[in-house]
């Protein structure tokens, strides 16, 4: 199967799952975003690599890297490569002396060690388009936008968002995802695109 090269994009707070955060990859050659739900532990593992900063002592993450660094083990890439009831597999691709081998991983830990790394990180092309969102980038518009864009939004009162997705229309469905994805609210915008995906395939 072909691989699609994905990049990271940025750690937002989970609106919908308490204490969790949305991890987002974007696709590097593309408008296709890919988010992935994980644990607050997770995020920080992430987010102190993005940060550069520190730690006193040695983290989980950065203690895999000292070992592979010791014994001559490089991770040459990470590959999202399955979609199994909404939770996203990885491997990695590790080397030593000429030889690879795969690894399984959560995809969290696989993306906190290529960063680490600087290693590739790709999937394949049926799971961007399952679980994949795009983003209209002229809609993006800084948090100054999106500050104007919830403030609108919660401005309306009661309107169509306040109904659940399932007695939506089509026509809702897809203007509540065009806010969601503006607003980068991609859990939500992940579950109206599978409503609209599940209309799609039984009409």
């Amino acid at each position: 199967m072909e691989k699609v090269a994905l990049r990271f994009l940025r750690i937002t707070y989970s609106h919908t799952h308490a204490g969790a955060y949305a991890l987002i990859l974007t696709e590097a050659n593309g408008d296709r975003r890919l988010p992935i739900i994980i644990g607050g532990v997770e995020a920080q593992a992430i987010a102190i690599q993005v940060e550069n900063i520190k730690p006193a002592r040695p983290l989980t993450h950065d203690l895999f890297k000292s070992v592979g660094d010791q014994m001559g083990v490089s991770l040459k890439e990470v590959v999202i490569n399955d979609l199994v009831e909404g939770i996203f597999h990885a491997k990695l691709i590790m080397e030593q002396n000429g030889k690879t081998a795969e690894i399984d991983a959560r995809s969290s830990d696989a993306i906190a060690l290529a960063l680490r790394y600087d290693c590739p990180i790709n999937t394949y092309e049926f799971i961007l388009s399952a679980a994949g969102l795009k983003v209209d980038e002229s809609e993006e518009g800084g948090e100054e936008g999106k500050e104007q864009k919830k403030e609108k939004r919660e401005r309306k009162g009661k309107t169509t968002a306040d109904k659940p997705i399932t007695a939506q229309s089509m026509d809702e469905l897809q203007q509540l995802l065009r806010e969601a994805l503006a607003n980068e609210d991609y859990e939500v915008a992940s579950k109206l695109r599978d409503e609209i995906k599940r209309r799609e395939t039984t009409n």
